[in-house]
């Protein structure tokens, strides 16, 4: 009995052994591609899969991520005749395992002569000063065209970079001189423009002090003018308010006399008063009004009775 049960077992366990052996689960952004009896069979996606043992197999583990292949320096030539040396990146995706596997043998190898094929027929046709300054150009030229090569090969061409530009030592040494001549005379124009700044500020600041220095002047000027002219406006004020008092006590007083009906010796005895005062100045003439030379003679003949008597 026990001779029957151990090969049994044997087979059972051998046979599950077999069945986990076959059992395979895709990992995400991967596909296997199968082959059953040494044909393409299909592709398997993410998830678990199994594999029927003998009949089928994994031909192909494919990534299905973005990947980079980085190429080796390629020797090229302008179309001025100048050999230089371009290295370039290739960032592609594989979208079909299937032409993957089997539309080329060793696509990498065959993207890298493609590129270096691609490459030498853009820059031929450019001069080396335009090869230097069109690189988005270049790079957009050759993913167009590898990109259209690559999709039989079920590989899309994302893009494509030149990593390094290498010209002739002796071009490089000139370029490397022609830079240092460049920046020293934006060196030079940037040091003159902001001598000329400076110089500019300075000027504007002896003007502006200028400016407000007249100012000063002129606002002090006519501050002067015009407590001058008050002062004269004042003095001119006072001089007719003294006049204006002296003409109103004049008034006044002739009104007081008016109202106090003076008797004609009153008025006499003041015309001499004011003579005596008119007298008694330097003037050389003295005009005498006829009433009081009556009067004077009057005096003088009252005077010569009083003697006599």
């Amino acid at each position: 009995m026990l001779e029957v049960i151990i090969p049994i077992v044997a087979i059972i366990a051998l046979i599950l052994i077999v069945l986990i052996l076959n059992i395979k689960i895709v990992p995400q952004s991967k596909a296997y591609v199968i082959e059953r009896l040494g044909a393409y069979n299909t592709t398997w996606q993410t998830g678990f899969h199994f594999k029927i043992p003998v009949i089928e197999r994994v031909a192909k583990i494919v990534s299905l991520k973005e990947q980079v292949a980085d190429f080796p320096p390629q020797p090229v030539i302008t179309m001025d005749n100048v050999t230089m040396q371009i290295d370039t990146v290739v960032f592609y995706q594989i979208t079909d395992p299937k032409l993957y596997c089997y539309g080329v043998e060793r696509p990498i190898a065959a993207i890298e002569n493609l590129t270096a094929t691609t490459l030498r027929n853009i820059i031929g046709e450019l001069e080396l000063d335009h090869t230097l300054t069109s690189r988005d150009t270049i790079n957009a030229k050759i993913r167009v065209i590898l990109d259209e090569a690559t999709d039989a090969w079920g590989i899309k061409v994302n893009r494509v970079e030149l990593k390094n530009i290498f010209p002739p030592r002796e071009i490089q040494e000139a370029m490397e001189k022609q830079m240092k001549a460049e920046r020293e005379r934006r060196e030079a124009i940037l040091r003159a423009e902001g001598e000329k700044a400076a110089a500019i500020l300075v000027a504007e600041g002896e003007k502006e002090s200028k400016i407000l220095s007249a100012e000063g002047e002129k606002a002090s000027a006519i501050l002067r003018a015009e407590a001058v002219k008050e002062a004269k406006i004042r003095e001119s004020e006072g001089e007719a308010q003294a006049i204006l008092a002296i003409q109103e006590a004049t008034a006044k007083g002739i009104e007081l006399i008016n109202n106090a009906n003076p008797a004609q010796a009153v008025i006499t005895l003041k015309s001499l008063e004011a003579f005596e005062k008119a007298a008694d100045g330097k003037a050389t003439k003295i005009i005498i009004p006829s009433e009081i030379q009556g009067i004077a003679g009057l005096a003088a003949g009252l005077k010569e009775i009083i003697s006599e008597k």
